[in-house]
């Protein structure tokens, strides 16, 4: 069964063609991934599969079959006005999805015991209490506390894990993901990817993470130059395939450009009287111009760029240590840089890694210890808020305004525009403004703007979000030969896999952990340690709902074991919240951030008191 089809469908915008009657066809259960270079169209042919954009062209067509529940992730998620995190996860036509949703408002409604009542009949005749316990695992897992706190507050990522928390939790037949990664951690990313293997599950997708395209999808299709190419298989099977494809397209080169070559030759003893049939064979010359001039090889974004050198100091942390109130992020982490070295960060959201970043640059003070910089240590950072590039400048204008040329090895120079050729854009691209680039297309400037100021110690604070698989194997091959060091954070597998045979593992509570090999053997240590560790204590577990089972519970005790739920739930969200202001260290007096200390650990005794009473009630 053909659950989405699109026929003859195109999207052009004045000269740039991003496809042109191209046709795609997705299938009950299988799990396709579309692949490109950024500023191809992929998000563009996604919005036109989900029926965000009408499909364009003579006889343009896009269906969805009628018994097939679509839903979409878009790469920013919009809400609307005045929704908090419960409204939008709980916006389902899913009867048992409402049927929890009524339930949750009631438990904060205390001064309407009628509402609860009615909420814990509905549960017990629909038997919802697995969808209940199957919301808050998605919640928990994507790591979303309060639901009671206004989207229109939360960052990006933050509005991402909501829209992907509402996706999985409404259980569509057709799911419709545009680079579902972005802004997760780890954990999360690897919970998503067991979720997307399930059978059942329909998908087209958008991802630049080649473990997904290898562990999740059955087929891979590629937009390139307007037109798509189909691939069966994995990203293995696709890599093979499309090696194939261009070895026979190389052949086919070879010979257009010595038709060129000869219709060069006419073009210039062409005399200026030109007739009917010498417009006629210039225009054909035209296209084969054209033709060859569009093929370009992926070996073309090659960096050779010179670092300056470094010195026997490079950079030293000693016992460095930094807490926010009761919350330590960092504790007694040293470390001693050595030439060439390419580390890894990895840890959940919000375990401190960009803290640690912060304090290795010297932006931010470690509470105990030091951090001492080498005298020829450059530092070239690349940061998820740095890149705010002014938008009606030039991107031509972007890097001159940085420098007119680069250092390269033996002697040579390359110029601010041979540099942005090497980094894929032409000539026309050059003159475009900023504020025309795609997300990918920025991300790739702004990271061209870091290398322009020559470092030779690369810091790279998710530098894959957005980037197409391109640009990531050309810059993992740079960074390969980067005689420099680098420091990464990254929560794309693959790439750190590749690059960093040496990681500082953030595991919570200010420790991280020095470990030497790559992420997926730390991932594998680590659940053989998870299995052969003792089963955690049910008195810090979080509590669940009784199962529609148990009969020996009455009403009233069930109606006391959701008050207290819903009373622990308050005081989870307060919690978030504490730390939230934790994190926002440019608002937070040192009085304040006393209040703010003693606040979180009276919450955290009020959380253990009420998880005390929830246990003591369902034993009885």
């Amino acid at each position: 069964m053909v659950y989405l089809e699109l026929e003859k469908v195109s999207k052009i915008y004045g000269e740039k063609v991003l496809f042109d009657q191209v046709d795609l066809q997705v299938a009950q259960h299988t799990k396709v991934a579309l692949v490109a270079k950024n500023g191809t169209g992929k998000s563009t042919l996604l919005r036109v599969a989900a029926g965000i954009d009408q499909p364009e062209g003579t006889g343009a067509r896009a269906y969805v079959h009628k018994d097939a529940r679509m839903a979409y992730l878009p790469q920013e998620p919009d809400f609307g006005e005045g929704a908090t995190v419960m409204d939008a996860v709980y916006d389902s036509d899913n009867e048992l999805v409402r049927a929890v949703r009524d339930y949750e408002e009631a438990l904060s409604r205390t001064d309407k015991p009628n509402l609860l009542q009615d909420a814990l009949t509905r549960m017990d005749r629909l038997q919802a209490w697995d969808i209940e316990a199957r919301i808050k695992e998605v919640l928990s897992k994507l790591n979303i506390e309060n639901v009671n706190q206004q989207v229109a507050t939360l960052s990006g990522g933050q509005r991402k894990r909501v829209a992907l928390a509402k996706l999985i939790i409404d259980e569509p037949d057709l799911i419709i993901m545009d680079e579902p990664t972005n802004h997760l951690d780890m954990d999360m990313i690897e919970w998503l990817e067991e979720w997307l293997q399930s059978p059942n599950l329909t998908l087209l997708m958008v991802t630049h993470d080649r473990y997904f395209l290898e562990r999740v999808c059955n087929r891979i299709i590629e937009l390139e130059g307007g037109n798509i190419y189909h691939y069966t298989g994995n990203y293995s099977d696709f890599l093979n395939k499309k090696a194939t494809r261009e070895e026979t397209e190389s052949a086919e080169l070879d010979k257009d450009r010595k038709r060129m070559k000869k219709e060069l030759e006419w073009v210039r003893r062409m005399p200026s009287g030109r007739g009917t049939k010498a417009k006629s064979r210039l225009t054909a010359f035209s296209e084969l111009k054209n033709k060859v001039g569009s093929y370009r090889g992926e070996d073309e974004l090659t960096l050779e760029i010179k670092g300056q050198r470094l010195g026997s100091k490079i950079l030293e942390a000693h016992n460095i240590g930094k807490s926010y109130g009761d919350k330590e992020l960092v504790k007694g982490f040293s470390y001693k840089f050595q030439k060439g070295e390419r580390v890894g960060i990895v840890g959940k959201n919000g375990a401190g890694k960009s803290t640690l970043l912060h304090m290795l640059t010297q932006e931010l003070e470690p509470d105990t210890g030091k951090v001492v910089h080498g005298s020829n240590t450059v530092f070239g950072y690349y940061t998820q808020e740095g890149i705010n590039l002014t938008q009606d400048m030039r991107v031509i204008e972007v890097v001159r305004e940085i420098a007119e040329f680069i250092p390269l090895e033996k002697g040579l120079k390359l110029t601010a525009r041979g540099l942005l050729e090497r980094f894929m854009f032409n000539s026309k691209q050059q003159q475009v403004y900023v504020s025309q680039l795609s997300g990918g297309e920025k991300r790739r400037l702004y990271l061209l703007t870091i290398l322009m100021k020559n470092p030779n110690f690369l810091i790279l604070d998710e530098p894959t979000n957005d980037l197409d698989i391109v640009t990531l194997n050309v810059l993992e091959d740079f960074l390969l030969d980067f005689p420099g060091c680098v420091l990464i954070v990254s929560h794309d597998r693959f790439f750190l896999d590749k690059l960093a045979h040496h990681l500082f593992i953030f595991e919570g509570e200010g420790k991280i952990r020095d470990w030497n090999g790559l992420y997926t053997e730390y991932r594998e240590m680590r659940k053989e340690e998870l299995q052969a560790s003792p089963t955690p204590s049910p008195a810090r577990a979080a509590p669940a709902p009784p199962p529609a089972s148990e009969n020996h519970l009455s009403q009233e005790q069930r109606k006391a074991i959701r008050r207290v739920e819903g009373q622990i739930g308050k005081l989870e969200a307060r919690k978030a919240e504490i730390n939230r202001q934790f994190n926002d260290m440019g608002n937070l007096t040192p009085e304040r951030i006393a209040e703010l200390g003693k606040e979180l650990a009276e919450v955290n005794e009020a959380i253990e008191e009420k998880e005390m009473e929830w246990m003591e009630l369902v034993g009885e």
